[in-house]
């Protein structure tokens, strides 16, 4: 004689409690979520509301009221020009050398060596700008001179090394390579962490197939590495942006010139910082108009990069 159990029902397999129930923790801390993220938008919003009230008098006055007397682009294209032409600079210096150092520090240095060399690279990042500022007014600006003068002298055909060099040093040049060291340690923190963050049997796999380790390196860990190290290099561009008292500090304004080894030009945020506190009237009005400028900018190459992560994201789901 058979006798047959029947299956507990489905709701006797659940865990016990009610069904949808949320736990008191849970619900605090999705509204508390929720309002950081509503709050981050209202401040946002505040500042867009801010900067563009502010620059409306500059936008509807006479062009010939504003510094210059050609109308506020002309005046400020000249600090967008500096502003994007210092941060490629420091994009262009500082990418490779903190690619070299992340992979260093993940791949090859020894675990206290690596341990040692990553807390230094930290630091880096905790130094004030202006320490920064006045490295680059004491030491960098006098010893690059001579290399300045050498590109005008040999390379003057091409428009951003045309003469005379500046005799200081303190040219975009110099500019660029400050932000470079400065924006140096925050591309090296992210990429360091993304790289050791590549699955360890990707690794193995790959050196099991007789790759050596730069060939493991090159087909695993830097593509599985991609998108944080563009977020890593967009951090950085942002910073370079936005710096302004080590800029301040080591430009030597004289007006617009495509050289970036004669002294010129300026940043958005150095000129800020510069000529805010004595102005007044219509002027402090184009400075806050060129505080928006910035603002869209920046706001922009956000944009773009979150963009770019996104579709490396999908594309690397799709293999």
């Amino acid at each position: 004689m058979t006798t047959t159990t029947k299956a507990p029902p489905e709701a006797d397999q659940r865990p016990s409690g009610r069904r949808g129930s949320v736990r008191p923790g849970d619900r605090n801390f999705s509204i508390a979520a929720r309002a950081a993220g509503i709050l981050i938008l209202i401040v946002l919003a505040g500042v867009t509301v801010f900067l563009v009230s502010e620059a409306l008098p500059t936008f509807q006055a006479d062009p010939s009221e504003i510094e210059g007397g050609e109308g506020f682009f002309s005046y400020v294209w000249p600090l967008v020009f500096g502003t994007l032409v210092a941060a490629l600079i420091a994009l262009i210096v500082a990418t490779p050398l903190a690619l070299g150092i992340a992979l260093f520090i993940s791949h090859y240095a020894p675990r206290r060596m690596s341990q040692g060399l990553g807390y230094v690279v930290d630091l880096l990042a905790a130094i004030p700008s202006v320490v920064y500022g006045l490295w680059g007014i004491q030491w960098l600006a006098p010893n690059v001179q001579g290399a300045w003068a050498w590109l005008a002298e040999n390379l003057g055909f091409i428009p951003l090394f045309t003469g005379p060099a500046s005799a200081t040093g303190r040219t975009m040049m110099t500019a660029g390579l400050v932000l470079a060291v400065m924006v140096l340690p925050i591309i090296t923190a992210v990429s360091r962490e993304v790289f050791l963050q590549t699955p360890k049997l990707h690794e193995e796999a790959a050196l099991a197939l007789g790759a050596t380790r730069w060939e493991m390196i090159r087909m695993s860990v830097i593509p599985f590495g991609k998108p944080g190290v563009i977020g890593g290099v967009m951090l950085g561009l942002g910073r370079a942006l936005g710096e302004t008292m080590a800029v301040a500090m080591v430009l030597s304004t004289g007006g617009f010139t495509w050289s970036l080894v004669s002294s010129g030009n300026n940043t958005i945020a150095a000129e800020i910082a510069l000529d805010f506190p004595e102005s007044s009237g219509l002027k402090t009005n184009t400075l806050i108009a060129a505080g928006l400028v910035l603002f869209v900018i920046t706001l922009g190459v956000n944009m773009l990069a979150r963009w770019i992560v996104s579709r490396r994201k999908e594309f690397s789901g799709a293999n």
